[in-house]
Order: C-alpha cells, then sequence, then structure tokens
C-alpha cells in the first residue's frame, strides 16, 4: 500500500514510537493518582512531554499544555471555555468541523459568528477580518492551514488584527503542528490546539491544548483529578483544571518518542521533504486533462496536501480506484470542511486528498501521478 492519506492520520510512526508506547503500559502505574515508582514514571514522562511541546510552542509554562484525545476535543474546550452567548467572534471558510460545530452550537445559544468568505479557489480576503470586526468581538478562530486544500493562513496576519484590537486568537493547528513552526508569543496566540496523531507523528487518542498565561479556560469536563478531592468543583490550577479523569500516559509517551524524532531530524528538513514530494505531484497532475487541482498552488509555503477531482466522476469512486487498482490510500468526500467545499463549488462530487509525510518517497508519488493519468485517460 502506498500510503497518501497522512491529513487524517500519519503512518508509519517513526522509530521508538510503538516501543515507547508498550514500555508505557508496561511499567506505568496512573499518572497523578499515587506515589509510588509506577505512578511516578507515568507523572515524570507526562510532565516531560508537556515541556517539549511548551518549547515546541513556545508557550511559556509547561503547566498550561494540557492533554485531550485530540484536537476536535481541544478546540470543544477552548471554545466553550473562553466564549459566551452574548460574544461575536469571527472564523472563516476554512474552517474543519471541529470548529465549526461547537461555534454552531454556541450561535445556538445566541452567540454572533460571522466568516471570513472563500473565493472559488479557496483563498480568504484578510481585510474581512477589519470589515467583521464589531464593538463585542471576542475572539478569532480559525485554522492554520485547510485540510482540503493544503493553503496556510498567514496567523502573523490574523495573529496581529487580534491583538490589535485586544481579542482572543485561537489556532487549530490540526494540519500544521510538528511541520511549521507555531511561536505563540511571536504571533499573539492565546491558544494552540494540536493532535498528536497527524503531523507530530505520535499515535492516535493524543492531543491537547497550549494556553497562554494569563487566558482563562473554563473546565469543559469535570471529574476526578487525583488532587483536591474534597472540593465539590474542579481545581483551577492548569492543567488540572482541563484534565479530569486518567490521562492517557501511554500514548503520551509514544508522542514524546514522536516529538524526540521530530527534533533530531529538524523540523525543517521534515517539512522540505514533504513539500518536495507534494511539488512533485503537482507538477506531474496539474494539466493531465480532466484533472482540476485545488488550492493555491503558487504561495511559497503550503501544507503537503493536493487535492483534486478528475472530470465529473465521484470522488468515492476514484479513491476506491485508487485504492483497489493501484494499492494508493486516498481521502474522498467532504473531508469535514463544509464551507469551504461550497465556496469550491465540489459540495456534490466532493475531491480526492492526497497528502504526504516525511516517511513517503518519490517512486510512491510517481507512481500516484500515474495511477492519476490512466484513471483521467480511461475517465475522458
Amino acid at each position: 500500500m502506498i500510503y497518501l492519506d497522512n491529513a487524517a492520520t500519519t503512518r508509519p510512526k517513526p522509530p521508538g514510537v510503538a516501543e515507547a508506547v508498550t514500555a508505557a503500559m508496561n511499567a506505568y502505574g496512573n499518572c497523578g493518582r499515587g506515589v509510588h515508582d509506577d505512578a511516578l514514571s507515568a507523572a515524570r514522562t507526562v510532565y516531560g512531554v508537556r515541556q517539549k511541546l511548551a518549547d515546541l510552542f513556545n508557550c511559556s509554562r509547561a503547566d498550561h499544555v494540557a492533554f485531550t484525545q485530540n484536537s476536535t476535543q481541544a478546540l470543544n474546550i477552548a471554545i466553550s471555555g473562553l466564549l459566551t452567548a452574548e460574544d461575536h467572534v469571527i472564523s472563516t471558510d476554512l474552517e474543519h468541523n471541529s470548529v465549526l460545530r461547537p461555534l454552531y452550537r454556541l450561535r445556538e445559544q445566541g452567540m454572533a459568528v460571522e466568516f471570513v468568505s472563500a473565493g472559488r479557489t479557496g483563498s480568504i480576503d484578510y481585510g474581512d477580518f477589519e470589515r467583521l470586526l464589531r464593538p463585542n468581538t471576542r475572539a478569532v478562530v480559525c485554522t492554520h492551514a485547510s485540510n482540503l486544500t493544503g493553503d496556510l493562513v498567514d496567523i502573523q496576519q490574523v495573529g496581529a488584527f487580534a491583538h490589535r484590537h485586544g481579542l482572543l486568537f485561537i489556532l487549530d493547528a490540526s494540519q500544521t503542528a510538528g511541520v511549521f513552526p507555531i511561536d505563540m508569543e511571536r504571533r499573539h496566540i492565546d491558544v494552540v490546539c494540536f493532535t498528536g496523531h497527524k503531523s507530530l507523528l505520535g499515535p492516535q487518542g493524543t492531543g491537547g491544548l497550549c494556553v497562554r498565561e494569563g487566558v482563562e479556560v473554563r473546565p469543559f469536563a469535570v471529574g476526578g483529578t487525583g488532587v483536591q478531592s474534597y472540593l465539590e468543583t474542579q481545581p483551577m490550577e492548569y492543567p488540572t483544571r482541563l484534565e479530569a479523569g486518567t490521562l492517557n500516559s501511554h500514548g503520551i509517551a509514544g508522542l514524546g518518542a514522536a516529538l524526540d524524532f521530530i527534533e533530531k531530524t529538524g523540523m525543517d528538513a521534515i517539512r522540505a521533504h514533504e513539500m518536495d514530494l507534494a511539488r512533485r505531484f503537482y507538477q506531474a497532475v496539474r494539466l493531465l486533462p480532466g484533472v482540476t487541482v485545488y488550492g493555491d498552488h503558487t504561495a511559497p509555503e503550503r501544507a503537503p496536501v493536493v487535492t483534486l477531482n478528475i472530470g465529473d466522476v465521484d470522488s468515492a469512486e476514484v479513491s476506491d480506484e485508487l485504492a483497489e487498482r493501484f494499492g494508493i490510500a486516498t481521502r474522498p468526500g467532504a473531508h469535514c470542511a463544509p464551507r469551504l467545499h461550497r465556496a469550491l463549488g465540489t459540495g456534490a462530487q466532493g475531491a480526492v486528498r492526497f497528502s504526504w509525510s516525511y516517511f513517503n518517497t518519490a517512486a510512491e508519488t510517481d507512481a500516484a501521478a500515474e495511477a492519476v493519468r490512466v484513471l483521467a485517460e480511461e475517465a475522458l
């Protein structure tokens, strides 16, 4: 199988990740639930990974890194824990449902939400942020990169806008954490939400949010914490306020090994390799008769994603042919990005997404391009 579905979850994982998970399962107790050696081993590992993530995102305090199961959970915590029905929020048409649905739920409760529109090519006008500003605007919530087209959002511009107007900036880094540098201080980001199983190269079931010091996120879930057990409310110290229940210390150990791999290999080297492959594929398919490629591929930087359609063939049919005939894994359909599909005009057809990781090769990329050529010829 040629695996080109890395924007959904990366595969394979770096050497050492599975081993770290197995070692943790065989040796760890419950983090924060005792002072015996097995519990303390888990606690030390969890704290060490908090510190690695704080360093990665330039979050000033490791205890402001809270772990979740994935970025969807992290975004729900941030959005519901910072916004109220009286607020107005600005987002974009590029968003994943992990941003849209929490915003829509608050909209049902009275919160106002407006979206920076995407054009037919998927691009946005940054001047729209200023035009959508209201006196009660509380926050900007947006993705760093579209999971559909791979187009990057200029978080320098968005962060400067939010900072200039005293707004919270909540960033969905699901597609970029581990590949693109994200500096919370320089970009004026208040909360970074991330998942461990995509470009951070870790296990599924890991993720979290980094919260700027001074930003008070209300607890989303409440329950056992291992500390202050006689309180009737969730303890308000970070990260405990956002971490009810037992942590996935086994998965977090694997995420720590993945972060070590990223640091050793170099984020710049990882990004350069992935982008070289994505550009190689794009150049091979962009002029094929009947093939439509989406997104801005003239940008100097973009996520390693190429999304296309072949004529008017349903995207699921194309993806199935790629898998069954050519052994190539891709992602068809709506990609949980309904607003952007509507903007692109692909709401009914969907689209076929190819996405790369550090472990893909040029030979795999060329084979995928050749498969698209064959299918496009057959569709004419």
